[in-house]
């Protein structure tokens, strides 16, 4: 499912800033730590009642998950990340207070294609009596080898060599060589969290 639905970036990873150094060019920088990101279609999850309607009337919760943050130590090896976020939920119809408990994913992906590891975890969303609206805090971590994630020196050199004007070279993306671009994707992880939803639900939301 996270293999078809996520559009992982061949940078990730990547931290691009626009400072011109002292040869006209853009100086580019790059951090081992993962990026994190939701999965397409796994953002959001729909319960109906009774469960196998899927008509709009019969809507009975939806919640998305929001306000995705991470952050990194990267002083370490294995390196830690950890993702917090917020699920934010309403209800179709306010009634007494209830709690809705909501299974989500935590994966570390490598290149875009590898499952490095996978957690699934849950999270429960409290509706005051009364209320329609309801909101809970997530976390995920996740650990990534430090040299994995790091470039290869060779290939360090050929990304932030300077190259001046008039250089053969010098309007060529160091991101067309095969090799170089194969050492960034194997090097680029990502953390990837989103709701674990059964193949109706995730049907449900590619469709809808």
């Amino acid at each position: 499912m996270i293999l078809l639905a996520a559009a992982a970036a061949l940078l990730g990873g990547c931290a691009r800033n626009g400072d011109f150094d002292e040869t006209g060019g853009i100086r580019l920088t790059r951090s081992a730590c993962p990026a994190v990101a939701i999965p397409a279609f796994t953002g959001d999850v729909t319960s109906f009642d009774p469960p196998q309607s899927r008509e709009a009337r019969a809507i009975d919760v939806v919640a998305t998950i929001t306000n995705l943050r991470n952050t990194c130590n990267s002083a370490t090896d294995p390196m830690t990340v950890t993702a917090t976020f917020e699920v934010q939920a309403r209800r179709a119809a306010a009634g007494p207070a209830r709690e809705v408990v909501l299974p989500y994913f935590a994966t570390v992906m490598r290149g875009g294609t590898q499952i490095v590891s996978k957690q699934v975890g849950r999270i429960a969303v409290r509706f005051a009596d009364g209320q329609l609206r309801a909101s809970a805090p997530g976390q995920a971590s996740a650990t990534v080898s430090l040299a994995a994630a790091t470039l290869p020196a060779d290939v360090q050199a050929t990304l932030s060599r300077k190259r001046k004007a008039g250089d053969e070279d010098a309007a060529v993306d160091p991101m067309t060589d095969p090799a170089v671009r194969a050492a960034v994707q194997k090097a680029s992880f990502e953390l990837l969290v989103g709701f674990q939803l059964t193949q109706d639900q995730l049907a449900y939301n590619a469709t809808r």
